[in-house]
């Protein structure tokens, strides 16, 4: 089986765009919420989430833009970022060698609700004959091959918040098969619009905390009241190792091992002890023939959600046993809000960032304790500690979860 190392990172982000700009946002522990502006939220019980500040413009012709929903843009922008700090050109990706895996767990929402109004006001033949190209969440993997004649292996992974995960595990897969030696992989999404916001605050999943947004993602606290929804991309170069060494590459980590599961149990609700998360992280564990203490680090899903951060606590003691056996968990959410299909390739990016700068991302928000929650959750400020083993995972509605394990770079 081949090796497969990170060599770019990509991340579009409520708190940085591009790899220098998110990694300093992390170690300041800043925060990406605020009071939504990308739509009038006024009539909406949630008015805060975390929005991306980057200019289109900049990376897409506007006839371009125009034909592509906004969780196309931010994919397209990862990938050109992701590529450049690897030092690839598009022509080193041109051909069968090169392949996409990014996944989006909604797809084309702003397209949807503009085009259901043309529908609905005048008439279905006056839609636009680019609404389902728009709207269908192969578009990120497919526009991305496009952009950059990448004619090998491309697949779309849509399971909701743990898609960034999953899709960095199958390209993982399809290098290590030898079936491509570069895929770019990761998820994508922009849901922060009237029905996005509105269709998670029925459901009473997101926090109300909308004259304090600075502080409304408060993972693993005890006054925790729903998770912020947010938008980006986070993009990453999985490359054959050999290959990467070759060219002199700059490695971040190398990818280990990953795994899935299912809870079987519930639509929204974790199984009960996060049973369904414990399978899926012993899974990746055997996957990378590692023993539980390997783990340096591990970035949680840390939604900010009451049923989550305990469920994912039990999950964690489950697997390493006593509380001091856990190694540190934190929850980047806390400062990007839960970016949904993005929130995977984004912490995937934070976790190997984290590998190779020897800083730990913090919890920010740490603000009162729960009793129930007693692990080294990093609390509102970055460590600065060297680990050679970190570990990223995602659980999502419909009980689906993925895991990726990532090592610092070795001989």
């Amino acid at each position: 089986m081949k090796r497969v190392v990170v060599t770019g990172v990509g991340p579009v982000t409520p708190i940085g765009v591009g790899a220098d700009d998110f990694l300093r946002a992390q170690h300041r522990a800043q925060n990406g919420i605020r009071t939504i502006t990308l739509f009038d939220a006024s009539d909406l019980s949630v008015r805060i989430a975390g929005e991306v500040d980057v200019d289109v413009d900049a990376y897409l012709e506007r006839k371009e833009a125009r034909r592509l929903d906004r969780f196309v843009h931010l994919a397209l922008i990862g990938s050109d970022l992701a590529l450049a700090d690897a030092g690839l050109s598009p022509e080193d990706v041109a051909g069968e060698h090169a392949g996409t895996s990014i996944g989006s767990g909604i797809g084309g929402l702003a397209t949807f609700e503009s085009t259901a109004g043309v529908r609905w006001s005048r008439g279905a033949m006056r839609m636009s004959p680019f609404f389902i190209p728009m709207l269908i969440a192969n578009m990120a993997s497919g526009h991305v091959a496009m952009r950059y004649g990448m004619t090998g292996p491309s697949n779309t992974v849509v399971t909701a918040c743990a898609t960034g995960s999953g899709a960095i595990i199958d390209a993982y897969r399809v290098i290590q098969r030898g079936e491509a030696e570069v895929m770019l992989s990761g998820g994508t999404e922009a849901c922060v619009t009237p029905m996005g916001i509105g269709g998670f605050a029925v459901m009473k999943a997101l926090s109300t905390r909308n004259d304090e947004p600075e502080t409304a993602s408060r993972p693993f606290t005890a006054s925790r009241d729903g998770f912020v929804a947010g938008e980006g991309a986070g993009i990453l170069v999985l490359e054959e190792r050999e290959r990467a060494l070759a060219r002199g590459a700059r490695i971040y980590a190398e990818v280990i091992g990953g795994a899935t599961s299912a809870d079987a149990h519930h639509i929204t609700a974790p199984a009960p002890g996060g049973t369904g998360a414990v399978r899926c992280i012993r899974w990746a564990l055997r996957d990378a023939a590692l023993e539980p203490g390997a783990v340096g680090y591990i970035n949680a899903h840390g939604t900010s959600t009451p049923a989550n951060d305990l469920n994912e606590t039990l999950a964690f003691k489950a697997v390493w046993g006593p509380r001091e056996a856990v190694p540190p968990v934190s929850s980047t959410k806390s400062m990007t809000g839960h970016l949904l299909g993005a929130a995977g390739g984004v912490e995937g990016i934070a976790t190997v960032q984290a590998l190779a700068s020897g800083v730990l991302p913090p919890t920010r928000n740490a603000i009162d304790p729960d009793p129930a929650l007693d692990l080294d959750y990093i609390p509102n400020e970055a460590r600065a500690l060297q680990v050679d083993v970190g570990l990223s995972v995602n659980f999502a509605f419909g009980g689906q979860n993925a895991a990726v394990l990532f090592r610092r770079p070795t001989s």
